[in-house]
């Protein structure tokens, strides 16, 4: 072959190389679809966005999307990679990937036929400890619930913007941006879709108000995996009922439900000595009986607690004595009370108790610094109310027992059944920057609170949850501000549906008026509308005492309520407190549950249900005698109580009259 021939040939294959290689450009940058099915089930399916570097769920009939989950930090945008090679090979329902030197996706499908339930389990590990992983859900065309609370409560969340942080319950009063009482790792949309988040994940978690909420992994030395699960299926409601709780479910025990029956009233003194709390207790006690306000349960914070603690034998409540040496003695003035005490797993530095620890060598009943070299324990201070403490060591069963023995002698000898253990929400090491053990990383110390307090009986009364919502447990709501805001009336309501969405029913909501400033309500009108909220939920509870108002009405109004709460809607709770045993659905009821299809209650935050037959609808705007209700169901029709007027469901009241002493009450009829 003469030198013109191999030219020509080498020439024709460049120009060969050079087609194929703008071929192969063409298709991946031009002609290969911007939209891949990474995974089909038999209703939906599971794609990747190229553009956007997206994973979407759809309908087999991109006729619906569940959700759109923005991937970051994996994969680089300006290569725009294809993500369309499965290794998993022929594996029909798993999808494998990896972005070399970045991360490793695996995505499993999981297909209930008979609920029409379809899940994938997406775990993202990362390649290098450098690499930190977030995904971003989108609020397009979705409203979201669950997840955390926070001071200004919404529903649905949307509406919220929380900065990214530890998705870990704080004391929102040290913390009033943080995640607050109760918080779970399930979000649940309205198009039927929910996303729960592996327990074991170090989660942070950040909203951007009407954008998404995103799952974040910090990169760490353990590269440890970014696992969560999203299901989907027809609706909001049958998804929730299918994967929430999820198993393996405690099987719930109900609390004493007689609690339901008594008004709290907290009884807030400024004084020095049990003798004096005595005697407040005794004057408070006969004022109520003045009134007609009738048996209730007045709440001793957890200071005037000690202080009749003090009042028994010191010795006794600061010390490991056995049984036989106790010399307590009875207050019989208070057993004649009907009261609750308050507790908390702090101890003042200052306090007989911390140092008695270190003189017989009991440090080890607090939470401590690592080991040092020569083993000593350095307990690790922290603040409780503004003093300087150490928590009690919950991992430590000498220091359990010691704890539960105190508690359980004060509420032998002041003859008191409620407890209120409050404080379990705080994390010193988090707070400090430290790694905790691994028995009390994250929430685990919640959990375990909650635990110890049902070794009370089933009258404790918790301040947060996570994880206990099938305990027999009461959680007392977070405090709120005295006024009309988010941060005070009008966040009660979305508090009940957030609480109850996730499990827990049976709450104590804040007092009436708001109690987070300590101070007087002095807003009438405030006070009449908070009342007439509580009134429906599960108990009643007072910081202001209605004899503080100067008008007569603000007592008849209290009388009438407290009477109304006991008649009509104690029974119902009792009621649906049995079928949530049995189904876990939840007591009170978003207005979406009877209508899961219904755009126009998906954003509903100032009505609910109790069960499925009695509406709420009260007024939250200052001023207001009329308010828009919408009754849901189109197959229903509901009748006002007050005036027995008949409705048909799927329809909105404009302007609806409900007057100053009055709140909007409908009971379900079928059509």
């Amino acid at each position: 072959m003469n030198e013109t021939w191999k030219g020509a040939i080498a020439c024709l294959g460049v120009a060969v190389f050079f087609v194929m290689t703008i071929g192969i450009i063409y298709w991946q940058v031009v002609d290969q679809p911007n939209k891949n099915w990474i995974l089909k089930g038999s209703f939906s399916g599971l794609i990747w966005e190229r553009r956007t570097h997206s994973l979407i769920i759809q309908t087999l009939t991109e006729d619906k999307t569940f959700v759109e989950i923005e991937v970051g930090n994996v994969g680089n945008p300006e290569a725009d990679v294809p993500f369309v090679r499965n290794l998993c090979w022929l594996n029909q329902t798993e999808f494998c990937y990896t972005w070399e030197s970045i991360a490793d996706v695996k995505i499993s499908l999981e297909s209930d036929d008979t609920s029409q339930i379809e899940c994938y389990s997406i775990t993202w590990t990362p390649l290098n400890c450098h690499m930190d992983l977030k995904d971003c859900i989108s609020m397009a065309n979705v409203s979201w619930y669950g997840g955390g609370s926070i001071h200004a409560q919404k529903w649905p969340m949307n509406n919220m913007t929380v900065q990214m942080q530890p998705f870990l319950v704080s004391d929102q009063r040290d913390n009033p941006s943080g995640y607050g009482s109760v918080l779970e790792r399930y979000f649940l949309g309205s198009t039927g879709v929910a996303v729960l988040v592996n327990p074991e994940v170090p989660l942070q978690v950040g909203i951007e108000s009407m954008q998404q909420f995103c799952l974040w992994m910090p990169s760490s030395l353990e590269r440890l995996p970014l696992k969560y699960t999203v299901c989907v299926g027809p609706n909001v409601k049958a998804v929730h009922q299918k994967v929430w709780p999820p198993p393996p479910a405690h099987k719930p025990v109900l609390p004493n439900m007689d609690i339901l029956w008594s008004p709290f009233w907290k009884l807030l003194v400024n004084v020095d000595s049990g003798v004096k709390v005595e005697r407040e207790l005794r004057t408070f006690s006969n004022r109520l009986k003045r009134h007609h306000l009738g048996p209730g349960i007045i709440n001793l914070n957890e200071h005037s607690t000690s202080l009749l603690s003090d009042m028994m034998d010191h010795e006794y409540l600061n010390s490991r004595k056995t049984a036989s040496t106790r010399q307590t003695r009875d207050l019989p003035l208070v057993k004649l009370l009907n009261i609750s005490i308050t507790v908390s797993p702090f101890v003042g530095v200052d306090s007989k108790q911390f140092q008695m620890s270190l003189e017989d060598g009991t440090e080890a009943y607090w939470l401590s610094l690592p080991t040092t070299p020569k083993g000593y324990l350095v307990p690790l201070l922290t603040q409780w109310k503004g003093k300087f403490c150490v928590k009690l060591n919950i991992t430590n069963p000498a220091a359990v027992s010691w704890f539960m023995d105190r508690v359980g002698s004060l509420q032998a000898h002041l003859g008191m059944e409620y407890v209120v253990l409050e404080g379990g929400e705080r994390n010193p090491f988090e707070a400090l920057a430290l790694r905790p053990p691994r028995a009390l990383a994250g929430d685990e110390y919640i959990g375990l609170f909650a635990g110890m307090a049902t070794r009370l009986g089933n009258s404790a009364i918790v301040t947060s949850g996570t994880r206990s919502g099938h305990m027999p447990l009461f959680i007392w709501m977070a405090p709120l501000q005295d006024n009309w805001s988010y941060s005070g009336l009008k966040g009660i309501i979305p508090s009940v549906l957030h609480y109850s969405l996730l499990g827990y029913n049976f709450f104590i909501p804040d007092a009436v008026g708001g109690s987070l400033s300590n101070e007087v309500v002095t807003d009438e009108e405030l006070y009449i509308r908070w009342l007439e909220i509580v009134a429906f939920l599960p108990v009643i509870s007072f910081q202001t005492p209605p004899w503080a108002c100067a008008d007569n009405r603000v007592l008849n109004l209290t009388r009438f309520y407290i009477s109304k709460h006991q008649d009509f809607v104690v029974p119902l709770i009792q009621r649906y407190a049995e079928e949530w045993r049995a189904t876990r659905s939840p007591i009170y009821r978003p207005l979406w549950w009877l209508s899961p299809d219904d755009l126009n209650t998906f954003a509903i935050d100032d009505e609910f249900l109790i069960g499925d037959e009695v509406l709420i609808a009260p007024v939250t705007e200052k001023g207001a005698t009329q308010r828009d209700i919408y009754l849901p169901g189109n197959d229903l029709q509901w009748q006002d109580l007050s005036n027995d007027q008949v409705f048909d469901g799927g329809t909105s009241l404009k302007d609806y009259p409900v007057g100053l002493e009055e709140v909007a009450v409908f009971s379900r009829r079928n059509s």
